[in-house]
């Protein structure tokens, strides 16, 4: 049977997170927003404590684990239920974006590209990889959420790939040591020709073009990427090479199964961080907040309160339940998508809520509410915007294929 505690075993993890993320993530929040492109030094010494933790087998992780549906075989046998790598992953990223959700962004080895590689490697590609810092590169400018229309290809030339064409908005991009790219092996075959290869930094052929200036997330480098005639080996290429047209985009499209409980962490920290805040500054005024009466009995910024601490319940119930799926080898398509739904848009709507009923104070540099209503909006857009998961959700209660319901 499902249950969305915190495990026992994850208790003591979870409280150190936390502490992470208030002393060294948030105490370093304004100096990064404000100092746009400038590489977080201070990440260094909390990746190499985490490296530490994960070599010694203490560790959890800050989000980068990814999910093996196989993992663990021989531990499923023995339990009914498993509470594994993807609820630490989640709730080590709900803690760490309570501090600064573009630091966790920013923290060495913990890209969407390492979840990538950690949830469709094989294991001598997992253990080749090992240590790389891998960011993710999809969106192309011609299209943003439809991840079909791919243009960027790869051609086989006797044991490599050439890979050419142009990757936007890759997080990352500039600092990571790799990137995953996807590319197509055949654009007549459409989706089922998509595959991803990481690609070294140092590989001739990648490099970026240049970095974007951000609304929020600020801290972490969002990077134009260019690929000219550049050359991988085969054994770069995740996954198999061979092209199921029955399976069609279903293995790519797999990972984001993986990620989009992550995202949706994500939001929920930084919404519980800004209900957190306007909390004591509605109490500080004298907003008494009942949960002994109804909410339409009570003031406008406490019945206001009540609605939005509600939602960020369900959204974070909504992620649970997408990240326990997964650890015990379930479907998790449609959850994954339900939670990403739900905590982009009201982690959005209640760090905005949070500024007006903050006032003068909420749109301030003084307390934090202005920023964290500017780096909650990147959450409902990547890993597939709003509309997207809706999109995926209906197919999946409706039984249609993606060619039947557009």
């Amino acid at each position: 049977m499902i249950n969305l505690d915190t495990p026992k075993k994850f208790r003591a993890f979870v409280d150190q997170a936390n502490q992470v993320a208030d002393n060294f993530l948030r105490a370093n929040s304004r100096k990064y927003d404000l100092a746009e492109h400038s590489y977080p030094k201070e990440l260094d010494l909390l990746a190499s404590l985490v490296d530490g933790m994960s070599d010694s087998g203490q560790g959890q992780g800050a989000g980068a684990a990814g999910v093996r549906r196989g993992e663990d075989e021989a531990e499923g046998k023995k339990s009914k239920v498993k509470n594994g790598t993807n609820m630490s992953s989640v709730l080590s990223v709900i803690e760490m974006c309570w501090g600064d959700v573009g630091l966790l962004l920013s923290m060495p080895r913990q890209g969407l590209g390492n979840s990538a590689i950690a949830s469709v490697a094989t294991d001598e590609q997992l253990e080749r990889y090992k240590g790389t810092w891998a960011a993710m590169a999809i969106t192309e400018p011609s299209f943003g959420s439809d991840s079909a229309a791919i243009k960027t290809t790869a051609v086989k030339d006797g044991d490599h790939y050439v890979l050419n064409g142009e990757k936007i908005y890759v997080t990352s991009g500039e600092r990571a040591d790799s990137v995953v790219v996807w590319a197509t092996l055949d654009k007549s075959l459409g989706r089922a020709a998509i595959k991803s290869f990481v690609v070294s930094k140092d590989t001739p052929g990648i490099r970026v073009e240049r970095l974007e200036h951000k609304l929020g997330i600020r801290a972490s480098d969002t990077a134009v990427i260019l690929l000219d005639n550049c050359r991988v080996h085969e054994s770069n290429l995740l996954g198999s090479p061979e092209i199921d047209v029955k399976q069609g985009f279903a293995g790519a499209m797999a990972t984001f199964d993986n990620t989009r409980p992550l995202v949706a962490g994500m939001a929920v920290g930084c919404a519980r961080a800004s209900l957190e805040l306007i909390r004591e500054l509605l109490e500080k005024a004298g907003v008494d907040i009942d949960y002994d009466r109804p909410a339409t009995s009570q003031s406008y910024a406490a019945a206001t309160f009540l609605q939005m601490e509600a939602d960020w319940e369900a959204a974070l119930l909504l992620t649970l339940e997408a990240a326990w799926l997964a650890d015990n080898r379930k479907p998790n398509s449609m959850e994954a998508s339900m939670a990403k739904a739900k905590a982009g848009r009201v982690g959005n709507d209640i760090t905005l809520r949070c500024v007006e009923l903050a006032g003068t104070l909420g749109y301030s540099e003084t307390e934090f509410l202005e920023k964290w209503s500017r780096d909650s909006k990147i959450l409902d857009i990547f890993e597939g915007t709003q509309q997207i998961q809706q999109l995926i959700v209906a197919r999946r209660l409706l039984n249609l294929s993606s060619t039947q319901l557009k």
